[in-house]
């Protein structure tokens, strides 16, 4: 894992506060990569939630309440997801947030879609150490990675495919086809490829 602990004492903290208004959430991004063997850069620190505007609204006020700096992005029918919540406890010299915890809500009553985020949040463990922040199942990240669809993200799939060679990748398969994300099988003979070569 990354071995910053400013933002996952923040991560703890918003993961805590969530839990008490009934929104469960899940580690995603860089921390998420480093539960599964894959460990890279990040200058934050991401969460998912899957919830309606108003709980994402109630969640940035108590965090406020808190003493936190937070922002609120609201999502439109442009957008997959369902807004986001920013939260830092410090700002750089420009204003910047420094070492920013951001909540992702996947979401978004404008379009509603299916998409790997609740099954991942229900079905995702403890992180060692710090059980207040949870990680997703290998399957469950590899299909968020997918249903985001940047390069990068498919750059990470392969990477993880890579690191853990004793997965189950017909689980993974399946679990990336119930949301529509075929091209996992492309992804899956490209690390077969290397492997083999």
């Amino acid at each position: 894992m990354p071995d910053e602990q400013g933002p996952l004492r923040l991560a703890e903290r918003v993961a805590d506060t969530a839990r008490e208004l009934g929104i469960d959430t899940v580690l995603i991004g860089a921390y998420a990569l480093a539960a599964h063997d894959y460990v890279r850069a990040t200058a934050d620190l991401d969460l998912a939630s899957a919830v309606q505007p108003s709980e994402l609204q109630a969640l940035a006020t108590k965090l406020a309440e808190l003493g936190l700096h937070v922002a609120v992005y609201s999502p439109d029918e442009q957008d997959d997801l369902g807004g986001k919540v920013v939260v830092w406890e410090e700002a750089d010299e420009d204003g910047d947030p420094v070492e920013p915890v951001e909540v992702v809500n996947f979401l978004n009553i404008h379009r509603p879609r299916r998409n790997p985020a609740v099954e991942a949040i229900r079905h995702a463990s403890p992180l060692a150490g710090l059980p207040s922040l949870r990680y997703p199942k290998l399957e469950h990240l590899i299909a968020l990675k997918l249903d985001a669809g940047a390069p990068k993200d498919e750059l990470d799939v392969i990477e993880l495919l890579q690191r853990n060679r004793d997965a189950d990748v017909e689980v993974i398969r399946a679990t990336c086809k119930t949301y529509g994300l075929e091209r996992i099988d492309a992804l899956i003979d490209v690390v077969k490829r290397r492997l083999d070569a």
